[in-house]
């Protein structure tokens, strides 16, 4: 059994899945089949498990799912072309390309090039700045809006509280100050930002209420760096050498978990924390969308 300060992200995506299953069977009643499509290109292991996954709680809420695979060598224009063809299928509600892509394609054109309404990656530039103005019709990033929902299902305060996230990427750093900052309900906190040039970064995070990282680094977070009674949230995935595990490695977060938990009032395990939360939140997007097939109010 675990710690009575342990989030379980598993039990809250569940409560979502839950909500979104409900949502999928009235769009279905009005003869509309929830439809998502995810392109990959090559065969990156761990694009293929992620891929997996969500495709198989996507079956179980009842959501249609479609896998494409483009070769390793694929050239940009080639994705771009698959991409444009499900933007003009009225039967595909969702577009998700998983990255990593090859070297060779942007990223950054790829994901300009989804329709906004079937971007429930919410990476789209109008997506994103639908998100920096609070407007709600926006697909919100599956990763931070999951990170956001873990917040307040956990009864976490949010308004006032110092929050500081550990990273800057488009992914999870930026977007997640964006939701926390808003001038709304479950928001109003006051965020900063550390990444790779901040100085004494352990300063910052000792100011913290809540403390996200998301920084790619295993174990970075010390029990030192965190104020007592902080809510600590790790979103990292680290593979570090282990001869006793499978493959002699293990996943391990950016979070030393067994040295920060007795301190923390609330904290996230890895795995079982953010991950579920990242695939609920995308498939809440994917319903989203469909409903708006549908002529249906989405729920925001």
């Amino acid at each position: 059994m675990s710690a009575p300060n342990v989030i379980d992200g598993r039990a809250i995506a569940e409560q979502v899945n839950q909500e979104t299953a409900q949502r999928v069977a009235k769009v279905r009643a009005r003869g509309i089949e929830p439809r998502l499509v995810f392109i990959r290109v090559g065969q990156d292991p761990a694009s293929r498990v992620y891929v997996g996954m969500k495709e198989k709680v996507s079956a179980r809420l009842g959501i249609a799912t479609q896998t494409c695979v483009l070769p390793e060598s694929a050239r940009e224009e080639d994705l771009l072309e698959m991409v444009a063809r499900y933007n003009a299928d009225p039967s595909v509600h969702a577009i998700l390309v998983q990255s990593p892509l090859p070297r060779q394609i942007s990223e950054a054109r790829i994901f300009s090039a989804v329709a906004p309404e079937k971007d429930v990656d919410g990476f789209h530039p109008m997506n994103v700045g639908k998100l920096m103005l609070g407007d709600p019709t926006g697909f919100r990033p599956c990763t931070p809006a999951g990170i956001h929902e873990l917040l307040i299902r956990s009864g976490v305060r949010i308004e006032g509280a110092e929050a500081v996230i550990l990273g800057r990427g488009n992914i999870v750093g930026k977007p997640m100050a964006a939701i926390l900052l808003q001038k709304a309900v479950n928001a109003g906190a006051t965020v900063t930002i550390c990444h790779s040039q901040t100085r004494d970064v352990a300063s910052h995070c000792r100011r913290a209420d809540i403390l996200i990282a998301a920084i790619g680094s295993a174990q970075f977070v010390k029990a030192g760096m965190v104020k007592p009674g902080a809510v600590v949230i790790d979103v990292g995935v680290n593979r570090v050498p282990d001869p006793a595990a499978a493959g002699g490695a293990r996943l391990v977060g950016d979070v030393d978990f067994a040295a920060v938990q007795p301190i923390a009032s609330k904290i996230t395990p890895n795995p079982g924390g953010v991950g579920p939360m990242t695939i609920a939140m995308l498939l809440q997007n994917t319903v989203r969308a469909a409903e708006g097939a549908a002529g249906l109010n989405p729920a925001h």
